[in-house]
């Protein structure tokens, strides 16, 4: 996979920015940190597309397959006949490298975890874009991301989720027995597919029910 650039403004985001100056040896850290994750990430991804063939509170996919279980994710693809399941990971030397400098500089090590945060985002983003010109999503949109732990989403589907795509096998992705995903700067996301235009779907933070306490979203 070529080198994502970063977006500096969501790596300030990611750290409570909210339209402060910075001063020059902050800055400097922060394009250090930029460059450092480039360096040490080693993005990899796997997605699958399931049929959706359960309704009310309980998606099924591909008849129990895999069910996802809550209002929100059933509301989530409601207009979608078909959904998309996805694991994107950068690996474990970043995992490392964070753990390294929480011990030696916690500044850097703050910077550094916000700089993996906005880069697993982007290699999402890079990879929905891929998914787009797939030949079955032809006049077909895909709607947001919508990853366990969203609204009454349970993060105990991490497993069952990650074992559907063979994730562990595909791109070394497991989750913790407290449902974390290891490699830590990994995402797994569930993306309605519906027919036409969903830019009504749009993801945005307004979406979101953290959106009244959450330091992280973006201003509107």
């Amino acid at each position: 996979m070529d080198t994502i650039d970063i977006d500096k403004k969501e790596v300030l985001r990611y750290l409570g920015y909210k339209n402060q100056i910075l001063d020059y040896k902050t800055d400097k850290l922060i394009e250090n940190c930029i460059f450092e994750i480039q360096k040490l990430a080693e993005p990899k991804y796997i997605y699958s597309l399931f049929k959706v063939t359960g309704r009310e509170n309980t998606i099924s996919l591909d008849n129990g397959l895999i069910e996802l279980k809550g209002n929100a994710i059933s509301n989530h693809l409601r207009n979608s006949e078909d959904c998309v399941l996805l694991a994107v990971t950068l690996g474990n030397f970043i995992d490392t490298k964070i753990r390294y400098y929480e011990k030696t500089d916690m500044t850097r090590a703050l910077i550094l975890d916000a700089c993996a945060t906005a880069y697993v985002e982007q290699v999402c983003d890079m990879v929905c874009n891929l998914i787009k010109k797939e030949d079955i999503l032809k006049n077909k949109s895909l709607t947001y991301r919508f990853s366990p732990g969203y609204g009454d989403l349970p993060l105990d589907i991490q497993k069952s989720f990650l074992g559907v795509l063979a994730a562990e096998k595909n791109i070394g992705l497991t989750a913790s027995s407290n449902n974390i995903l290891l490699p830590r700067k990994s995402v797994t996301a569930v993306i309605g597919v519906v027919e036409g235009n969903c830019k009504h779907n749009a993801k945005s933070c307004l979406n979101c029910n953290k959106n009244r306490d959450c330091m992280y979203k973006k201003e509107v």
